[in-house]
């Protein structure tokens, strides 16, 4: 038996989950520490697990050149959508302009990877606004470094933003939260000076770790002072106090913020084993932070986003899946085609592989600081403020599509009223 019967189920059409093959099929290049594979294997277990038979399951629509403007600067996507590997040597100040090169190389099909991954945020996020769906998970989204005018940190669109400001047409506040090893930079950039969204990142902190921001005091500007929110953390730190820091932090940001809808960011590389990584945190601790977030029974979109040991990132976000599926995943990982020697590691188990324990330099002392201090900050918000409708961002040019023209082999999100899953037999089932 694969699940545990006994947990509680969550309606079918309530979740729904994007996926698209070809996401995971993108490579970064020889030696290069992201790997879109790791996505086919979530995917994989997913089904091996029988989660998809409790999700309403999506192709996301790709995302336009249209769509990543509302963010992003029309010279950087324009750059984007002409850049080929081949063509690099004859635009060599472009690419140090928009910070492209060895963190963040130039692929092929690199610019279709950036239309599905968003596709899967803002199609989740325009379900959610029309009330079809409760929790929208798109795994292979939450690239949170990217800025307005450069990539960063592996990431070249910044999905978040996009959704977020999907979501701020329906919604009067929105609350970010990110339990990536690394801050959410450009997530916090992009809203620092408006209280109409709220930024809360746990991540490991210091000059010499990427991206080197997120400090205690770094909290935002102008009318957006006090909505960043940064939980600043120091190496080998383990469940029990990230756990209880993390329920703490977040209690009194709902209580404070009271947003409409979340966007919840689970990079898998504060899990401990991670390639990059330098924390202790368990598959049962990090899921247990999703299970907080979701108790509130706000609309939420769930992404990825960091994570480096490809099969701990894979059993993360399976029993993630089943956490908010209200469900409990077996033990043994079942056998299945592909990549079931991939958890070879640790025998074929759910928990994650983790070869050594960093020392925990999170002490009490430091951790009652830090709680003392957001505490702090979050009273000077007095109340949720009253924001109006009419500041919502544009909806011009998001393009509606028009249902009786959808060709039923073209690729197309959930937003469109439809309850029918976009279900391709090779991608989603056995």
């Amino acid at each position: 038996m694969q699940l545990d019967a006994t947990h509680s189920m969550v309606a079918k059409d309530r979740i729904c989950y994007y996926y698209d093959e070809e996401v995971g099929r993108n490579y970064y290049g020889p030696n290069h520490p992201m790997k879109p594979h790791r996505l086919c294997m979530t995917h994989n277990l997913i089904l091996a697990y029988d989660l998809h038979k409790h999700l309403q399951v999506y192709r996301p629509r790709e995302s336009t050149n249209e769509e990543f403007t509302q963010f992003h600067s029309e010279d950087y996507i324009a750059f984007l959508s002409k850049i080929t590997p081949d063509k690099q040597q004859q635009h060599v100040l472009e690419m140090q302009r928009f910070n492209l090169g060895e963190d963040c190389p130039i692929f092929d099909h690199m610019l279709d990877f950036c239309r599905r991954y968003t596709g899967g945020s803002v199609d989740g996020a325009r379900r959610l606004n029309q009330g079809l769906s409760d929790v929208a998970i798109n795994w292979s989204g939450g690239l949170h470094h990217a800025k307005k005018s450069e990539a960063s940190g592996f990431c070249y669109v910044n999905d978040l933003v996009l959704a977020i400001l999907e979501l701020l047409k329906h919604h009067a506040r929105v609350l970010y939260i990110d339990i990536d090893i690394h801050h959410g930079d450009g997530v916090e950039e992009a809203f620092y000076v408006t209280d109409r969204v709220m930024t809360v990142s746990f991540h490991k902190y210091g000059d010499m770790f990427f991206p080197g921001t997120g400090g205690l005091r770094d909290i935002g500007i102008n009318s957006g002072k006090y909505y960043s929110v940064n939980v600043p953390l120091n190496d080998g730190i383990d469940d029990k106090i990230f756990v209880d820091l993390f329920k703490f932090v977040v209690q009194d940001v709902m209580d404070v913020f009271q947003p409409g809808a979340i966007v919840l960011q689970c990079g898998a590389d504060s899990l401990a084993g991670d390639r990059i990584g330098c924390f202790n945190i368990s598959l049962k601790g990090h899921a247990e932070c999703v299970s907080f977030v979701n108790s509130f029974k706000k609309p939420m979109l769930v992404t990825g986003g960091g994570g480096y040991t490809k099969s701990n990132v894979a059993r993360c976000w399976a029993n993630e899946t089943a956490t908010l599926l209200g469900r409990k995943l077996a033990e043994d990982i079942p056998y299945h085609e592909n990549y079931y020697e991939y958890y070879a590691d640790v025998a074929y188990k759910l928990r994650a592989y983790a070869p050594v324990w960093i020392e925990n330099l999170n002490t009490p002392s430091y951790i009652t600081q830090l709680k003392a201090q957001v505490r702090e900050n979050l009273r000077s918000l007095t109340h949720a403020p009253s924001v109006s409708f009419t500041e919502s961002p544009s909806a011009e040019l998001v393009p509606e599509l028009d249902e009786n023209d959808l060709n039923p082999d073209e690729r197309y999100g959930g937003y469109l009223g439809r309850d029918d899953a976009v279900i391709h037999g090779t991608d989603f089932y056995d």
